[in-house]
Parts: C-alpha cells; sequence; structure tokens
C-alpha cells in the first residue's frame, strides 16, 4: 500500500519531451506515463533515446522543450528515484562498506545501519561477501552490489540501464530473481534491455522507442508476439531500422 507521499509521485508523465545536442534530437516529442508497480521494459534499437530517458527521469539531465511531471508532486523527494547504471561505479571498499555508505547518505542512523546493510545485502545473495573488496567481485556480483546500494533509500522507483549486459546466463539469472524480488516487494522498476526473453522473462509492460520517440506502447508478451507498429515490427524481425 502507498502512503500520501509516495501517492503524490503517481503517475511520472513525460510530454512532448524534446533534447538536441548538437543540432540533433535525441528525444523529438517523447510522451510516456508510468503507473506504479511491475515492470516496464523500454526496447528498442542502439541510439533511439532509452538511455537519456532514464537520466532525465531521475532528473539527470533536463529536457529542451516538453514537460516532466511527478503526480500531485513538484519533484520526487529524496530517494524516491534510483538510477543503477550499465557499468556501475563502485566504491573503493568493501561490499558491506558501499552498502554502508550508500545508507548514510540515505539518512540512516548509525543504529539502523548494521540490520538494514544486512538485509539489503541478503537481498542480493551476497551476504558472504560483505567483507570482501567491491572492486574484487565478479560482474554479476558488481551488478548486484549495485542494485542492492540503490535500493539503500527504498526507492519507489528503480530505473535500471541494461543491468545484465555482458553478462554470462547464471549472472543474467541471479541479477533477474532480484529484479523481480524488488518488484514483488512494491518498487516499479522501469528496465532499459536489448534481450527479447528479459523482457517476456520479466516485464509486464513494453514500451518501444524509436527515433526518440515512443512508438508502440503495450502488453510486454502482446508487443513482442505481435508488434503493431512498423518500427517494432522490424526491429523484431532483426532488420534494420532507419
Amino acid at each position: 500500500m502507498l502512503d500520501g507521499t509516495d501517492a503524490d509521485l503517481w503517475p511520472v508523465t513525460l510530454h512532448g519531451v524534446r533534447l538536441t545536442r548538437g543540432g540533433r534530437a535525441l528525444l523529438d516529442g517523447l510522451s510516456l506515463t508510468l503507473a506504479p508497480g511491475g515492470v516496464t521494459a523500454l526496447i528498442g534499437p542502439n541510439g533511439a533515446g532509452k538511455s537519456l530517458t532514464l537520466r532525465l527521469i531521475a532528473g539527470l539531465i533536463a529536457p529542451d522543450a516538453g514537460t516532466l511531471r511527478w503526480g500531485a508532486a513538484r519533484a520526487p523527494g529524496r530517494g524516491a528515484v534510483a538510477l543503477v547504471f550499465q557499468k556501475p561505479v563502485l566504491l573503493r571498499r568493501s561490499a558491506g562498506a558501499n552498502i554502508d555508505h550508500a545508507l548514510a547518505v540515505a539518512g540512516v542512523s548509525r543504529r539502523e545501519r548494521p540490520a538494514r546493510r544486512a538485509a539489503l545485502l541478503a537481498l542480493a545473495g551476497l551476504e558472504a561477501l560483505a567483507g570482501e573488496p567491491a572492486r574484487a567481485l565478479s560482474g554479476g556480483e558488481a551488478q548486484r552490489l549495485a542494485l542492492a546500494r540503490a535500493l539503500a533509500a527504498r526507492p519507489r522507483l528503480l530505473l535500471l540501464d541494461e543491468p545484465t549486459a555482458s553478462l554470462d546466463p547464471a549472472a543474467t539469472a541471479a541479477i533477474e530473481a532480484l529484479i523481480g524480488r524488488v518488484a514483488a516487494q512494491g518498487t516499479t522498476v522501469l528496465l532499459v534491455t536489448h534481450d527479447a526473453g528479459q523482457v517476456r522473462r520479466l516485464a509486464d509492460r513494453a514500451l518501444f522507442l524509436h527515433a526518440g520517440r515512443v512508438t508502440e506502447d503495450a502488453p510486454a508478451a502482446r508487443l513482442l508476439s505481435d508488434p503493431q507498429s512498423p518500427q517494432a515490427q522490424a526491429y523484431l524481425a532483426g532488420r534494420l531500422l532507419l
């Protein structure tokens, strides 16, 4: 159940968003709406604007035109939105200390941090690696640590930018299981991925981006099996998009 503050965040609405760099429109009339709950996949070809969309929602960049609105709130509160990059940067500390740092930034008291750290490490399946240097972890372990660290502030919206890129099947399965647990606990997830199988396994809804705008918005299973837009049809058939 969302409390009043959470309810004020929804829906998250982007309308007519435009972002240009060097005279080129990277986002061009982008419009989408996010409601609370579940996993939404953001798919499309390279250069479609998927990662930029995450950065825009996270507040790391501002649009040149258009609007980003947060329900009844003027802006999300601290920690309401978390973004995990494809290649996360970890501190030169142990896995547990990375979590401690994130908890401190989130304003968690020193007294509460040990229990919260233990819970986050357990959620990510990293309890046995709490004392290991973060930079000595495997790619999959590092990504799970980045996810756990992002959850320190208990975000209501978790933005994931290709969290399993370049990972082997076992590491990918572990990340997907973690994402499923996070979503089951009530965190809304917006996931950028190129993996149709991952969309099928994780997502309730899929948005297809092409040339900086959404060209299809549908239940994930339907978009994968019966895409309606020419752009999504071409992409899923492995044809070059122009």
